[in-house]
């Protein structure tokens, strides 16, 4: 007996377009949304719109909006009074921090769409494409019967699904339990909320009291963590390294997959890699070249999504060549290479090269590759699964370590045990002869390398 596959839940997306953004770019949001969404394990059942002056107000979207939005959940399409009955819009927005207690809330209404949903059209969650405040979230509970999603609370979902070593897991807890403490009002109970003020209020205040102590307990185990990460990579500081940097799901987990020979995650799905991953590349060089896999980002990130992964990024930071890898296939690519210099640059990556890596050629035609290859004649177009473009990038990669190199003669005597090795090991062997007392090198290497082997030979 063949088995039923279990049906996946059903999501309404709900875009907000203001003044600051374009038609293209509320589109391109709500597309991510949307691949965002379905990694969540939701299938998308509509797309809604709305133009608005801002993402303030009670709802959000407007009156009209809102009970068509209703018509996709069974709600009301109104705000049940009791959910907010003491509370003007004035004072919700105050309690949310946008405001003073004097501001009084713009409310522009809209024309809503004419066009009903589909009856047969039933959605169990509706997301919406911006960050809503907790009484936003309340209210629109209320009017719409069923859960409510902004997209950081979706993103942070996702990490918390996808970390996997310890130092992914409490950064993304830590993010998690941040979002949550302005949000707790909403999880309480109805006896909870009905109490009034007393044992409502102290119990609230209970739990984000027991939740700044648990952020300051992950914040000590993640120092500590960090600390460690820090040391193996202060040991292997003198070695090049490669950081594969890029918008989540452009293949920077296939590309290195490509160039090391690791067995790394490789999923099609947003923020399949939230921990850096190092490795050698190979065939392995002389010096061995390391190459690291850093996280994925995405259009607004979350800030304590940002801040907790900051030493995940240090891998970025401190690599000696920057691989940036962009879906060409994707045409919003040029957005997403911007949205990742920015969120480096916050980081403090600065001055460090690089050079751009356009991924998934597989999917273009030859005359688009070709139109790629005069817009960006500094970069290389590769597909992943093609091993004669991984041994292009390999060489190109390589080229670029040695420019730094200079070549030298080097004579490593026999009695100095462990240095022929050494020699081998670090620099590149261009040809060796083997003398009576030793053993004469011509080798390409760095510098630093060459001052190094100078000072053990007492020169």
């Amino acid at each position: 007996m063949k088995a039923t596959q279990k049906e996946r839940p059903k999501a309404l997306l709900v875009g907000i377009k203001t003044p600051k953004v374009t038609e293209v770019d509320c589109e391109e949001s709500l597309s991510e949304l949307e691949r965002l969404v379905t990694t969540l394990g939701f299938d998308v059942v509509a797309r809604e719109r709305q133009s608005r002056p801002g993402t303030t107000g009670a709802t959000v979207v407007g009156e009209g909006k809102l009970k068509i939005l209703a018509q996709y959940t069974d709600g009301p399409g109104v705000v049940v009074r009791a959910a907010f009955a003491k509370k003007s819009k004035a004072a919700m927005k105050f309690e949310d921090g946008e405001a003073d207690e004097n501001d009084e809330v713009e409310v522009v209404e809209e024309e809503a769409s004419e066009l009903a949903p589909d009856p047969g059209v039933r959605a169990e969650v509706v997301v919406f494409d911006c960050d809503l405040t907790p009484s936003q979230l309340r209210n629109l509970e209320s009017a719409l019967g069923t859960e409510v999603l902004d997209r950081s609370g979706v993103i942070i979902e996702i990490f918390s699904r996808h970390a996997r070593t310890r130092a992914a897991k409490l950064q993304v807890e830590i993010a998690r339990l941040n979002y949550l403490a302005p949000r707790l009002r909403e999880t309480g109970g109805a006896s909870e909320r009905q109490a009034g003020r007393g044992s409502g209020e102290s119990s609230l205040e209970l739990d984000r009291r027991n939740i700044r102590d648990r952020v300051t307990e992950l914040k000590r185990e993640l120092e500590q963590v960090q600390t460690e990460q820090a040391g193996r990579r202060q040991k292997r500081s003198d070695q090049p390294c490669v950081a594969l940097v890029g918008y989540t799901n452009a293949g920077k987990s296939s590309t290195m997959r490509a160039l090391t020979g690791s067995q790394v995650l490789v999923e099609d799905k947003l923020f399949a890699t939230l921990d850096t991953t190092v490795r050698a590349l190979s065939p392995e060089t002389h010096p061995r070249i390391l190459v690291s896999d850093t996280v994925g980002f995405i259009k607004k990130l979350p800030h304590d999504l940002v801040a907790s992964f900051r030493s995940t990024l240090d891998e970025a930071l401190n690599a000696s060549l920057l691989l940036y890898v962009v879906d060409a296939s994707d045409p919003t690519f040029m957005s997403q290479l911007e949205v990742t210099r920015e969120v480096l640059d916050e980081v403090g990556v600065e001055d460090t090269p690089s050079f751009v890596v356009l991924n998934k050629t597989d999917k273009l035609s030859a005359d688009e590759q070709l139109r790629l290859k005069r817009e960006f004649p500094l970069a290389i177009l590769i597909s992943s699964r093609n091993p004669d473009d991984i041994k292009k990038l390999r060489e190109k990669i390589v080229s670029v370590f040695e420019k730094g190199m200079t070549e030298e003669e080097v004579f490593a005597p026999y009695t100095m045990a462990g240095i022929v090795g050494e020699i081998r090991s670090n620099m590149r062997v261009v040809s060796e002869t083997f003398e009576n007392e030793g053993v004469r090198f011509k080798v390409r290497a760095r510098p630093a390398d060459l001052q190094s082997l100078r000072k053990k030979f007492g020169v």
